[in-house]
Order: structure tokens, then C-alpha cells, then sequence
């Protein structure tokens, strides 16, 4: 059980730390000066979490609790600011640090409501909140229509993810092993859609 708390929890700061590096990118791509590069990464990086924790009534939540959440989200911000050519290099960086990110937290997010005890559709459901928080608030403070709500498939990649640690938990399968294949699934389905340009339906006509 410690091994697998020690996992989750390291899943949870490299995803505060993907989900910093997007924000980060974002504020720096808007030409926004340090500070906002900084308070984009944070933002990114533990707002699905903190609201994660506070339905889950686990507070203060881990990102206050502990200070390594904030630490680990101001280094993603601080690697931006320094480093953002070389993450530019990278095709269409935010999408794929945003992807990863998606994927972690939708894993993370899902596996400690489960723990709480939370049934598995209301845990699938707050492992999507956790997953697209983020996003969407960092989004928003840069006045973009938040990714989640756009056509590209988003919020299907993260529950596509939590019901893979679902169906894990179900059958008693290694929770390592579930949480790293919820990881993969979600990320890649995530890439895969906006390379071949797979969308949610839309209203007819509209």
C-alpha cells in the first residue's frame, strides 16, 4: 500500500508539474511578463487538485498541505520563462504537455476517490474534474473558450483513462500497473484525436 501511495502521489507532482510547464508556455506564447508566467503555471498546475480535495473533503488539500505541490508548479513556471525555446520545439507543446497532464491527473484524480470510497462513476467523474480544472482556469485567465469545451475529444480522453483504472479496481488488477495504462490510454488518445482531427459530435445544423 505505501508503494502505492508513494506512486500516486509522484504521479500527482509530475502532473503539477506537466500541467505548470503548459501554463507557463501559454503565458509565455501571450507575451506575458515573469509573474504572469508564474501565476499561469500555478494555476494550471493545482487547481483541478485543490478542487479535487475540497469535494472530497480532504483538507486542507495536498497542494496547501504540501509544500512541494506550489514549489514543483513555480519550477514549471520558472522552466518556461528560461526554456521555452526548447519546449517549443516540440510539436504543438501546450497540447502534449496539456495531454500528459490530462492523463495523470485523470488517474490520480480517480484513484483517490476510490480510496475515499466515492462509487466508481462519481470517482470517474472527479477524476475528469481533476483532470480538466486546470486547464480550463489557465485557459480562462488568457480569455481562451477553455479546452474542455472546444470539439476536439478532451474530457472523453480523461474518462476513457479513469474508467481503465474503473475496470482495474474491479477486477483487482495491480493498481501500478492500471494507474500507467490509464496514463498511456488517456494521453495517447488525447494526441492521436488532434492529430487526425477526431471530434465530439455536434448539434445538427449547428
Amino acid at each position: 500500500m505505501m508503494d502505492i501511495a508513494v506512486l500516486l502521489r509522484g504521479l500527482d507532482l509530475l502532473g503539477t508539474f506537466v500541467f505548470g510547464l503548459s501554463g507557463g508556455t501559454l503565458a509565455v506564447r501571450r507575451r506575458l511578463d515573469i509573474f504572469g508566467v508564474l501565476v499561469l503555471s500555478v494555476a494550471a498546475a493545482i487547481a483541478g487538485g485543490m478542487v479535487r480535495d475540497v469535494l472530497l473533503g480532504a483538507t486542507p488539500p495536498a497542494s496547501l498541505e504540501d509544500e512541494r505541490y506550489l514549489l514543483v508548479a513555480l519550477a514549471a513556471g520558472v522552466t518556461s520563462f528560461l526554456f521555452h525555446p526548447a519546449l517549443n520545439r516540440v510539436g504543438k507543446p501546450v497540447m502534449v504537455l496539456d495531454a500528459l497532464g490530462l492523463g495523470l491527473f485523470a488517474v490520480t484524480g480517480c484513484q483517490k476517490a476510490l480510496a475515499f470510497g466515492l462509487d466508481p462513476v462519481a470517482s470517474m467523474a472527479l477524476g475528469v474534474l481533476t483532470a480538466v480544472g486546470g486547464g480550463a482556469l489557465r485557459d480562462l485567465l488568457v480569455t481562451e473558450v477553455p479546452r474542455v469545451l472546444r470539439e476536439e475529444i478532451y474530457a472523453l480522453a480523461a474518462l476513457i483513462g479513469t474508467a481503465v483504472v474503473v475496470i482495474g479496481d474491479r477486477f483487482g488488477l495491480p493498481e501500478a500497473a492500471v494507474s500507467i495504462a490509464g496514463v498511456v490510454v488517456a494521453f495517447t488518445l488525447r494526441v492521436v484525436s488532434v492529430q487526425r482531427g477526431w471530434s465530439a459530435p455536434r448539434a445538427p445544423g449547428s
